[in-house]
């Protein structure tokens, strides 16, 4: 459960965040000034703290300052009326993670914090490397192939530098925890990490997601806004999917890297900002570049350093490990035991195509493992896992009914369970939340649109199933 610090004189807000953000599942302490603030930071750090700009005593921008020296990677949120907007901005510049004008809309404030916490958590939790399957980290990358050795290397060798690096594979192949991975281990790893993903934001959004804008730019631009970039100085950037870029703002990037300043929508004067551009796409740039859907300048600026990941076919060494991983990690976050795998069903992973690959191959094995019923997985079990994945093809709802009932027809034939409905029951909802979390890559407000249910059911249905969105091995 993330924990979150509310801080403002208004005790009133206090009590609405308080009562708003139980209600979604979070846990929240809250502070009434900024002193208060800060030792509530030392006695225990949260995963983000949501802080008012003017209160008695030292004012939030002076909080802000004390509590990045308390943990730089901590991420906040500053709130202000139309009237302090500079100050926010200034504390948006100093690192803050965004700002928020009162009075807010609920669903734009919750949209807000978590995307902070999720930045919060690429900050804080560590990539591991090339480490035992069984103990891994929920954040791992699982390889031990002369492929992989070349990737870890390239990892080791780019990451203390400045240099731009282009992360290049095919879809499913890691490129996110890669990304990670380099700026955990480079000089501005206490600096800011924030995913730009190229193609999840609209054409018309992007560039003043990445730039910002100034008062007047366009219509409802009623206040300066601060971009991502500018956010990030010092820091790094991660610019996902930037083969589906759009060519107006490709010439933006490229100005960025050859002279390290942007200028915001609506302004004049270039602002100067230090950031690491580290970019990732599972395009053919070549053949952007002869259609003229990429611009051969920044191809080449991009590619200062290029790492190439392995598809998982060009890596089979490595499937009994990924496979020993994922089944220890979904156990783990099912609460049940890792019941294995026969050896006929290794056979069949080691030797499928896996065309969506590591991620395709946790898909295959979470769904494997869920209607196991506690037994060694079994060659029928990935098949139909498999038969069922999305880059297979979607199945009829006439098919999937089929499946439905021939697995609840195994547990009952099965018997000799006095809780058999509910656990049948609960293996359902895992798969339901699951699937649907993943759907919306961990975005909780359109997971439960998607199921239909309020965000407060969500949270507490996850929290039965033991269930968090932490990320996965490997995964885009």
């Amino acid at each position: 459960m993330s924990s979150i610090l509310i801080v403002d004189d208004d005790s009133q807000l206090r009590q609405s965040f308080d009562r708003l953000l139980t209600e979604e599942g979070y846990e929240v302490r809250t502070a009434a000034t900024g002193e208060a603030g800060i030792e509530a930071i030392r006695e225990k750090t949260p995963d983000l703290v949501i802080m008012d700009v003017r209160m008695p005593g030292i004012s939030g921008l002076e909080a802000f300052r004390a509590m990045r020296e308390l943990d730089p990677k901590l991420p906040v949120v500053i709130m202000t009326a139309f009237g302090t907007t500079d100050t926010a901005i200034e504390a948006t510049k100093l690192g803050a993670f965004d700002y928020v004008l009162k009075p807010f809309e609920i669903p734009d404030i919750l949209s807000v914090i978590e995307q902070a916490l999720e930045a919060g958590r690429f900050m804080r939790s560590r990539v591991e490397i090339d480490v035992v399957p069984e103990t891994a980290h929920p954040d791992a990358i699982i390889g031990r192939s002369q492929p992989m050795q070349e990737v870890y290397k390239a990892i080791g060798r780019v990451a203390p530098t400045d240099a731009t690096v282009l992360i290049r594979g095919e879809s499913g192949t890691g490129k996110e925890l890669v990304a990670r991975a380099i700026y955990q281990h480079s000089l501005r790893a206490d600096k800011p990490f924030l995913v730009i993903n190229c193609v999840a934001i609209p054409e018309t959004l992007l560039e003043s997601e990445l730039f910002g804008y100034e008062k007047g730019a366009f219509t409802g631009a009623v206040n300066r806004r601060v971009g991502k970039i500018e956010q990030a100085d010092g820091g790094t950037v991660f610019l996902d999917e930037i083969g589906d870029m759009p060519l107006s703002i490709q010439s933006k990037i490229l100005r960025l890297l050859q002279e390290k300043s942007i200028e915001r929508l609506g302004g004049r004067e270039p602002i100067p900002v230090d950031v690491r551009i580290i970019a990732a796409t599972n395009r053919d740039l070549e053949a952007g570049l002869a259609d003229g859907r990429f611009r051969e300048d920044l191809y080449y600026r991009l590619k200062v350093v290029t790492i190439e990941l392995p598809p998982l076919r060009d890596r089979r060494r490595d499937t009994p490990l990924l496979c020993d991983y994922f089944l220890a990690r979904f156990a783990r976050e099912m609460g049940i035991d890792n019941p294995g795998m026969t050896a006929e069903a290794r056979a069949i992973v080691e030797s499928h195509q896996w065309p969506g690959n590591v991620r395709e191959l946790a898909n295959a094995l979470q769904k494997a493992l869920i209607f196991s019923r506690g037994y060694p997985i079994r060659p029928e079990d990935i098949s139909h896992a498999v038969s069922n994945s999305a880059g297979q093809g979607a199945e009829t709802s006439e098919v999937t009914d089929t499946a439905l009932r021939q697995w609840v027809r195994e547990n009952l034939v099965a018997g000799g369970r006095n809780d058999l409905f509910s656990s049948l029951i609960d293996r359902l909802t895992y798969v339901l939340l699951s699937e649907a979390l993943e759907l919306t890559h961990g975005n909780r407000t359109r997971a439960a649109k998607l199921l239909g249910i309020s965000r407060p059911t969500l949270h507490a249905k996850m929290d039965k199933c033991g269930l968090t969105h932490n990320g996965g091995a490997e995964e885009e």
